[in-house]
């Protein structure tokens, strides 16, 4: 299919079914994606951070990829992650996943270096002139520590460097500035990767909503989008605050044994096997996985949310 040019609606961040052994599950994945398919989202993007991506070898990101494109065969427009901290390596990120049939890459800023404006700049010049699908910018400073301009990304935008922006910042002042100057710019995609303010960022004027929760419900987001774009006011707050509560299970895990990803990433992938879409919720190392206490109370989430 034509990559949709502004993509719009919801674009879930895909789980990474892992095998016991901390393989890739495909048939757990492929299932995810029948799973989400059926909530009727709008596109997939693979090989994120809710994908997991910083964890996978090379041969595992590209083996992803063939098997969801392969899968989806076309019904749908797929995004994967092309992450890491050098031009040179997103390069080679890009090729593989083009490769494999992706139909717009993902990059976030440089990171591991402390990094320049024009550095950014240059980054996203270079990806761009090298690749043959469209490059949406990702903005997750808690990831790669650094910030993304609202000017520097309008900037590119209008150059016809960037076709999008993924933004994970939580920063909504620079946020709406960039959905404002958007709109000089035919065919750009403003995305939040917000769980809670789906409804205020599509107030605002984003084009659609990437967020790790809709793995576990994707129905749940794709009604929100739909009231909103309805302009159905107090049934999109009703089904946003019902989301805010289920995104909860992301503090199941206890913080003095484990980090932020490890619990989030593991409720989502507890929560995906307790309702039979995933046959494995291990994540991948170093990541510390949940107890059988801290799954039962992914579970109170699930039933709190009528999902069990």
């Amino acid at each position: 299919m034509t990559f949709p040019v502004p993509l719009t609606g919801v674009v879930p961040p895909v789980c990474t079914p892992l095998t016991p052994r901390r393989e890739v599950d495909v048939p757990s994945l492929l299932r995810l994606v029948d799973h989400l398919v059926d909530g009727g989202v709008h596109g997939l993007f693979l090989l994120g951070s809710t994908s997991e991506a910083a964890f996978l070898t090379d041969h595992q990101r590209r083996q992803v990829v063939e098997a969801v494109v392969g899968h989806v065969g076309g019904r749908l427009p797929v995004l994967a992650g092309a992450i890491d901290m050098t031009t040179p390596r997103v390069l080679d990120h890009v090729r593989a996943v083009t490769a494999a049939g992706a139909q717009a890459v993902v990059v976030t800023a440089p990171f591991y270096a402390r990094t320049h404006r024009s550095e950014i700049v240059h980054h996203y010049r270079r990806i761009a002139a090298a690749s043959a699908v469209p490059v949406i910018a990702y903005d997750i400073p808690a990831a790669v520590h650094t910030k993304l301009p609202a000017d520097l990304v309008l900037g590119l935008a209008g150059d016809g460097v960037l076709a999008g922006l993924k933004d994970s910042s939580g920063d909504l002042g620079a946020f709406r500035e960039v959905v404002t100057g958007a709109r000089a710019h035919t065919g750009f995609s403003v995305l939040t990767g917000s769980e809670l303010v789906v409804d205020a960022a599509l107030a605002l004027g984003a084009d659609g909503a990437v967020p790790g929760l809709a793995n576990v419900d994707p129905h749940g987001y794709v009604r929100l989008y739909r009231m909103c774009r309805a302009g159905d006011r107090d049934g999109a707050r009703a089904e946003q605050e019902r989301l805010c509560a289920l995104f909860g299970m992301v503090a199941a895990g206890d913080p003095a044994r484990m980090g932020g990803s490890s619990s989030a990433l593991g409720a989502f992938k507890a929560a995906l096997h307790l309702r039979g879409v995933i046959d494995c919720a291990v994540t991948a190392e170093p990541q510390v996985p949940l107890s059988g206490e801290e799954v039962e109370k992914v579970g109170k989430f699930l039933a709190a949310a009528g999902l069990l």
